[in-house]
């Protein structure tokens, strides 16, 4: 059976759901903010290399013990291990290495150094840098290919799809480290195509129509990509759900920070974003026919 459902015509409660959600989290990000890691504030960063086998739990156990609960862990390709900690002083550092090398032998330690906050704002500028050319770049993209008006609202909708992952980890006070900023970026890429899946079925309807059939339009053409919408979601959800449970720790934040991004991008591709261009149209044309 084929999806049908008036959005346009439900448009404003669709915009009340996700106006509710944002301004939740803007809330959220002025009373508490975000849950930084090390990578924004400052820790220590160690990477070293045992003689023996290691388990990361036993590992991550070892570290709780020395009062370093929530420290990251990461195994890499040749064996050895990336510690996060909260800073260290000197002491502090010699104590944990004893009791590593007290619990699992000999190791070597290959880099030892303070993470400071002056890293996390380089993570911060990089970030804007990159999300502004993404943006000027769409923009031209999806003006070029289609008209302006479908620009403004596929990019409205993106902010809408990142600043919902923000509001989520901000409500929820998880940890926000590096692998945040690249799933920010991630889900900014993934959203801008479903949304111009819908927008290439609207132009290709809107020959068909007058223009006081805009609204049924609208509504036909997320009709039309719903499925193939919803078949890509729940196909990426699938993929990130397996890595969420059962993936490592390391890359935990980015695949949650994806998931959140996935819904919100879905929900926006077929009821915000085609809206908004419903709206921004109705307004050029001073033609102010409501949905049936």
């Amino acid at each position: 059976m084929k999806f049908q459902a008036n959005i346009v015509g439900k448009r404003k409660l669709f915009y009340i759901v996700s106006v509710v959600l944002i301004l939740a989290g803007m809330v959220s990000m002025l009373f508490q903010g975000l849950n930084l890691g090390i990578d924004f504030t400052s820790g220590n960063k160690m990477i070293v290399q045992f003689e023996q086998d290691v388990n990361i739990a036993e590992l991550r156990n070892t570290l709780a013990e020395n009062g370093l609960t929530g420290s990251k862990i990461q195994e890499l390709d040749n064996g050895s291990y990336v510690l996060k900690t909260s800073e260290l002083t000197q002491d502090m550092e010699e104590a944990l290495l004893g009791a590593l090398e007290a619990k699992f032998g000999a190791l070597d330690v290959q880099f030892s150094g303070l993470i400071g906050p002056s890293i996390g704002a380089e993570l911060k500028k990089s970030a804007a840098i990159a999300l502004t050319l993404a943006v000027i770049l769409m923009l031209c993209y999806i003006t070029f290919r289609f008209e302006l008006h479908f620009a403004i609202a596929g990019i409205l909708a993106l902010f809408h799809d990142v600043l919902a992952v923000v509001a989520v980890f901000s409500i929820f006070q998880l940890e926000v480290d590096s692998t945040f900023i690249a799933a920010l970026l991630t889900v900014f890429g993934y959203s801008i195509n479903d949304k111009i899946v819908v927008f290439d079925r609207i132009r290709e309807n809107l020959t068909k129509v007058r223009k006081d059939e805009l609204a049924d339009l609208v509504n036909t053409s997320i009709a039309q990509s719903f499925t193939r919408s919803m078949n890509t979601s729940i196909s990426t959800l699938i993929l990130l759900l397996a890595l969420l449970f059962f993936g490592g720790t390391t890359t935990r934040i980015f695949v949650l920070a994806m998931a959140i991004g996935v819904v919100a991008g879905t929900y926006s591709s077929l009821c915000i974003a085609s809206p908004i261009w419903y709206d921004i149209k109705m307004k050029q044309k001073g033609n102010h026919v409501e949905a049936k």
